[in-house]
């Protein structure tokens, strides 16, 4: 029996999510070549996991090129075992949100995609992180009277998309994870796929060193809260839904032990409903900040499910098998680790 550690081909490794994706993949011992931006962005990761062999590099600069992988894979599909296709552009500072959204997004789908089934002949796996925005809008997420399962799909149509960033955004992951299915049928490929669709994705970053002042927009959340006052006004404006950074990158390397049992899959990562003042709410449960930061209106969000469309995942938890990280628990370790960093803790 062959002892070769398997290969991961892994997208935006340099990535918020990526890194954990990665720490999960190293531990489970696969080989991974990570796609990054440029040089310094390998440098930087590589350092992190201690220059470990098991860990290599490609250089794709824009996604949105449709032939933007065909290098890397044409190098070294051969020896490439599965695919996490986790690079995903994410901004709202555009001019056209059909040019500037849309069509990457749905090029930079098709574009690994495409690569990875001409020159990875023994593909196993295609695991593509998608998000909670493939599976509802957010105006549709607010009508109580709906539930969303893993067979939901965000609607909106493209006349709405264009209409503004925020719409646009939405309409792109759904038109990004879509065009993976489709392309599956179309070519008739034979290696298993799934979709990993996480909602508001708070958590640690997986390294101290990846604390910078402004973090991902999730993140970012806890961490303006971190910076508030006994006095500062918690907002209504943000009620959705959450789940651990952990677990989403659990998610993502489950399907690479068990293909069969994970093709076909999408999978709604969602541990519970949050509003601004449940954050508030965890945030003064700790020693370090109660008192210092924000209070709101204790408890104001303790029915904010009952408020908002029910998320029925239980199919993705029964598939994945363990209990989802909390958000006193999520809210807790982001916290600790800034504090840390900072030399407040």
């Amino acid at each position: 029996m062959s002892t070769e550690k398997q290969t991961v081909f892994l997208s935006g490794a340099s990535g918020y999510i990526a890194q954990h994706i990665l720490k999960d993949l190293l531990a489970a011992g696969f080989k991974v070549i990570g796609s990054v931006r440029s040089e310094d962005k390998a440098q930087a990761i590589a350092k992190n996991f201690g220059n470990t062999e098991d860990l290599s590099f490609v250089y794709v600069k824009d996604i949105a090129d449709p032939k933007a992988f065909d290098a890397a894979f044409e190098e070294h599909g051969k020896n490439i075992d599965f695919v996490v296709h986790s690079a995903s552009p994410f901004r709202f500072d555009i001019n056209d949100v059909n040019e500037d959204l849309i069509v990457p997004a749905e090029i930079g789908s098709a574009g690994i995609f495409k690569a990875a089934t001409k020159y990875a002949p023994n593909l196993k796996h295609f695991v593509v992180t998608s998000s909670y925005a493939s599976i509802a809008d957010a105006p549709t997420d607010t009508k109580k009277e709906l539930t969303f399962t893993e067979k939901t799909w965000n609607d909106m149509t493209f006349e709405q998309a264009v209409t503004n960033a925020v719409d646009g955004y939405y309409y792109s992951k759904t038109i990004a994870e879509k065009t993976i299915w489709n392309l599956a049928k179309e070519l008739n490929v034979n290696f298993g796929i799934t979709a990993v669709n996480p909602s508001f994705v708070f958590g640690p970053q997986a390294f101290d060193a990846n604390v910078t002042k402004v973090l991902n927009t999730s993140c970012q959340i806890i961490n303006g809260f971190l910076d508030s006052t006994p006095e500062t006004v918690v907002d209504e404006s943000i009620k959705a839904a959450f789940v651990d950074v952990r677990d989403v990158a659990k998610a993502h390397v489950a399907p690479l032990l068990d293909s069969k049992k994970f093709n076909g899959e999408r999978l709604i990562l969602s541990q519970g409903r949050f509003g601004n003042q449940s954050v508030v709410d965890a945030l003064n449960k700790l020693p370090a900040l109660k008192g210092k930061i924000a209070v709101g209106t204790p408890h104001r969000d303790d029915e904010v499910a009952q408020e908002l469309a029910k998320i029925d995942n239980s199919r993705t938890k029964e598939l994945l098998g363990f209990p989802f990280v909390s958000l006193d628990e999520t809210v807790k370790d982001t916290a600790e680790q800034i504090l840390k960093v900072n030399g407040k803790l």
